[in-house]
């Protein structure tokens, strides 16, 4: 899904794909440079990224049925 960053100036919908290591180079170079220049998506990402570290702290016994 690579796109111009002047058709797309934010990059939410690729925020947990970028935490998790999941994007092309292009991709991870463009949210990169994104994140470097606006505060509301790098604000997003630091969300993002602090949800993915609590859920890698969930063992199986915690999620329950």
């Amino acid at each position: 899904m690579t796109t111009d960053p002047g058709d797309d100036p934010h990059v939410r919908l690729l925020l947990g794909a970028y935490v998790l290591d999941a994007l092309d180079p292009e991709e991870t170079c463009r949210v990169a440079r994104h994140l470097r220049t606006c505060d509301s998506c790098a604000r997003d990402y630091v969300e993002t990224a602090e949800a993915s570290l609590l859920l890698a702290l969930l063992r199986a016994e915690d999620l329950g049925e």
